[in-house]
């Protein structure tokens, strides 16, 4: 048997350099680059091994270890999950600054190779820097906080270990049912270790990403459900984008005339102006989705897993015969809501539906098609009037500054969001116009994801125009990756909503009587609230200051033509904007349906128990689908 003498690092780098995945006869890298930050637990390891191997893995530096994490997702989400990106970091705070951006990745099913230092296998010194004492237990490291977040864990303590290892972190981060965040921890000495590899360890490797189809009864029982349904609707989830299942999608609602709801993970399954498309579901959606939701007798989720704000925390599927049939490519969810399973690939399944209704001849009818049709032209009409600006010397609401892009963007722009207010008025209005156009991580809903996101996006189709909406509560969370952007030259676009505080959270406060308590970013007051003058915070000097080049719009006419300089710009470039908040001013419209927030059951404070009276209401319309 040949062998090469390298270091673990080494072997490790020039293993990652020939994976491959392959769908649909159409071959890439596995890992298409490695983001790093340097320490003493991994510089002379991974670091010295990326500088050997420099013309065999790109490498990118990060300046936050949960924003390269966040990076590496906006990859690979936008690479249809085909590829991914390694981020590598030191031992102690630079391995922990993982979880966050783990969690993230393995909530949303989107695959990232984690390579953390960890302490010294061999225990030379014990404790050394950064190292977490345990009484209890001697070989438990920082690095365990990742375990629970990851679809793969496994610590590397000899050289030997690695062959195995790294197999099966491959074949996970391929896996479409398993893939996630993977972690393989690599004890500082070990890295640095030589051994003789087997020349085979570096052979380039495909890894076949399934298309698994649906078993026979399963398909039967699926088609009897659909040919029973007479208000039939379906639930696209984030499983449709993963298995490029767009078309197929199109295809089924055109054949059947049923209608097309979508969760965040699913918007833009179909063009906004597909006439199936009925918008976004549940407690961010629209009155058209909803609406239907109440009625459906039969509700097909395509490659969802019904989230609490999808169900409306259970309150909106309240047809009593009301049935599930649940399209997904993963065992676990295709049970979920005690539905019938169609456990297959997205695309699969949907063709095998399709072909399988034909046959039958069956439609919904036209009574049905003409109801939701009529729905989505008034729910057209409030989307026009939250984006209407009739003041152009106005400052802008919220609504208006997507009003404003939606007007300016095309197919080919995308569109990057995770938290705060703004999900939910781009889940209610916003109009996708391309399959990957909306890029909304609310899996995890993680601020600070936006920006590092963009970039990993932007790096997956540079050829695209790519905007990170942000508000300022997520601006102030992780805005360090406009380093990277600048010094990469990676041209995202960054649109900045000041408007002083937690808006989402404010709200929601208010809702469930804690009157804003803590939300709003002001100077305190004196009687223990933060309800003094906005602070004199200038985001919009702080993100040049980064390097960023920064257009300021004072007014609706302003956000226009920065929008329009800022989407021509071959620079990273940021429009920053001051959005109305007065209650006088039209906003988004309100919830079609309801979210789950526990009230405190008992208070003195009259806003309090009036949430309680109204949450309590609520509560007695959930119900268990059985």
């Amino acid at each position: 048997m040949t062998t090469i003498r390298l270091t673990v690092a080494q072997a490790l780098v020039r293993f990652l350099a020939a994976q491959y995945t392959e769908r649909d006869g159409t071959r890439q890298r596995l890992i298409g680059a490695m983001w790093g930050i340097f320490g003493h637990g991994n510089v002379a390891g991974i670091g010295q091994a990326l500088v050997e191997y420099a013309d065999l893995m790109p490498y990118h530096q990060g300046r936050n270890e949960q924003a390269m994490v966040h990076a590496a997702v906006g990859y690979a989400r936008q690479s249809g999950r085909l590829s991914a990106h390694a981020v590598t970091t030191s031992i102690g705070p630079g391995a922990t600054n993982l979880v966050t951006g783990a969690a993230l990745a393995t909530i949303n099913h989107l695959p990232v190779l984690l390579l953390p230092g960890d302490v010294f296998a061999a225990r030379p010194a014990d404790p050394v820097l950064q190292q977490l004492e345990v009484p209890y237990a001697g070989d438990v490291s920082v690095n365990d906080t990742l375990r629970p977040v990851s679809k793969y864990f496994d610590r590397i303590t000899r050289p030997e270990a690695l062959i195995p290892s790294a197999l099966q972190a491959m074949r996970v981060l391929a896996d479409p049912v398993d893939t996630g965040a993977v972690t393989l921890a690599l004890p500082q000495d070990v890295q640095a270790e030589a051994h003789d590899w087997p020349e085979r360890f570096f052979a380039e490797r495909v890894w076949t990403v399934r298309r698994p189809g649906a078993d026979a009864a399963e398909l039967t029982e699926a088609v009897q459900a659909v040919r029973a349904a007479r208000r039939p609707l379906i639930v696209a989830g984030g499983g449709v984008h993963h298995s490029r299942a767009e078309a197929a999608l199109a295809e089924f609602a055109a054949a059947t005339g049923i209608p097309v709801a979508s969760t965040q993970a699913g918007k833009g399954s179909l063009r906004h102006d597909h006439p199936q498309d009925v918008g976004g579901i549940g407690h961010t959606g629209t009155a058209t989705a909803d609406a239907l939701a109440r009625t459906a007798d039969l509700v097909i989720g395509v490659g969802t897993r019904y989230t609490d704000f999808t169900t409306a925390s259970g309150t909106l599927f309240e047809n009593p015969a009301v049935r599930f049939l649940n399209l997904n490519i993963a065992p676990f969810d295709g049970h979920k809501l005690a539905g019938l399973p169609l456990v297959a690939d997205a695309r699969s399944g949907l063709e095998e539906l399709t072909e399988r209704v034909r046959m039958h001849g069956h439609r919904v009818a036209g009574e049905y098609v003409a109801e939701y049709t009529e729905a989505k032209e008034r729910w057209e009409r409030t989307v026009d009037a939250c984006f209407a600006a009739p003041d152009p010397a106005a400052r802008p609401t919220q609504p208006q500054v997507l009003g404003a892009l939606d007007a300016l963007v095309d197919e080919s722009d995308i569109i990057v969001n995770a938290a705060g207010s703004l999900p939910g008025d781009l889940h209610k209005l916003w109009r996708a116009r391309s399959a990957d156009q909306y890029h909304l991580e609310y899996g995890y809903s993680c601020m600070g994801y936006e920006i590092p996101a963009a970039l990993g996006v932007k790096l997956a189709a540079p050829e695209r125009n790519v905007w990170a909406l942000v508000g300022d509560g997520t601006y102030l969370m992780l805005p360090t990756e406009i380093v990277t952007a600048v010094q990469e030259g990676v041209a995202i676009k960054l649109v900045l909503l000041q408007n002083h505080g937690y808006a989402s959270i404010g709200g929601l406060s208010e809702a469930v009587g804690a009157e804003r308590f803590g939300t709003a970013y002001r100077y305190p007051a004196g009687d223990g609230t933060y309800t003094g003058a906005p602070l004199p915070v200038d985001l919009a000097a702080n993100a040049a200051s980064l390097g960023m080049r920064v257009l300021r719009a004072g007014n609706v006419e302003e956000l226009r033509a920065a929008l329009g300089e800022a989407r021509a710009a071959d620079v990273p470039t940021c429009v920053y904007v001051e959005t109305e908040t007065s209650d006088t001013v039209s906003g988004a419209p309100p919830a079609q349906a309801w979210w789950d927030v526990p009230v405190a059951a008992t208070a003195t404070r009259p806003s309090a128990v009036k949430a309680r009276e109204l949450y309590e209401r609520h509560v007695s319309t959930r119900r268990r689908h059985l």
